[in-house]
C-alpha cells in the first residue's frame, strides 16, 4: 500500500514558488506516494475561548494531519522565519485533540516530516531551521537529512517560474518515503 503524505504549503498565494514546488513533487512521486493537499485558508486565527469544542475546520485539517503518514512542508522565508499563516496552522495543529487531554495528544504527536523551501537569497535556511525546532519541540520525527532548497534569483521574480533541481528532490522523496 502507498503511503500517504500530505502537502502543507506555507504560502497561499496561488501560483507561488512553494505551490510550484509541490506540485513538481508530487508529480516526481506520483508512483510512489497518495499525496493530498492541506487546505487551511479558512482556519480562525489560534483563539483559546474557540478552542473547544474546535472549530469545523479546524477538526478538517486535524484529520487530514493525522492520517497521514507524513508531512512534507513547502515554505518561503519571511524575514528569516515562517509566514504567520502556516505558524497559525501549526499552533492549531500543536494544541490536545479534545478538552482534558494531555498536551502530546495532538495532530503532529510522532508524525514524520520534512521541509523544502523556495526563498531569496538565503535559499530557506532559516525557516528551515526554526521550522525543525518548532516541530521537534512539538515531538514530530524529523524524517529526512537531505532538504531541498531553493535560491530565488531575479529571473524568477521577474518570471514567477520556478528552475528546480529534481535530483535533490528524488533523495529527499526516497529518505522520506523510506523512513516510513
Amino acid at each position: 500500500m502507498m503511503k500517504k503524505i500530505l502537502f502543507i504549503v506555507g504560502s497561499r498565494r496561488k501560483d507561488s514558488f512553494n505551490r510550484q514546488l509541490a506540485k513538481l513533487t508530487e508529480k516526481l512521486i506520483q508512483d510512489q506516494a497518495e499525496v493530498s493537499y492541506l487546505d487551511y485558508s479558512s482556519i480562525p486565527l489560534m483563539d483559546q475561548d474557540i478552542e473547544y469544542p474546535a472549530p469545523e475546520e479546524i477538526e478538517r485539517v486535524r484529520k487530514q494531519c493525522l492520517s497521514a503518514d507524513a508531512i512534507w512542508i513547502f515554505t518561503p522565508e519571511y524575514n528569516h522565519s515562517y509566514p504567520g499563516a502556516l505558524k497559525n496552522l501549526i499552533d492549531w495543529l500543536s494544541r490536545p485533540l479534545y478538552k482534558g487531554a494531555a498536551r502530546s495528544e495532538n495532530a503532529l504527536n510522532g508524525k514524520p516530516f520534512t521541509i523544502s523551501t523556495a526563498a531569496g537569497a538565503s535559499g530557506g535556511s532559516f525557516v528551515r531551521e526554526k521550522l525543525i525546532e518548532l516541530l521537534s519541540f512539538l515531538n514530530a520525527k524529523e524524517a529526512t537529512t537531505t532538504y531541498t532548497a531553493i535560491t530565488l534569483d531575479r529571473e524568477a521574480f521577474t518570471t514567477g517560474v520556478l528552475k528546480a533541481n529534481t535530483e535533490i528532490i528524488n533523495i529527499q522523496a526516497k529518505e522520506l518515503i523510506e523512513s516510513l
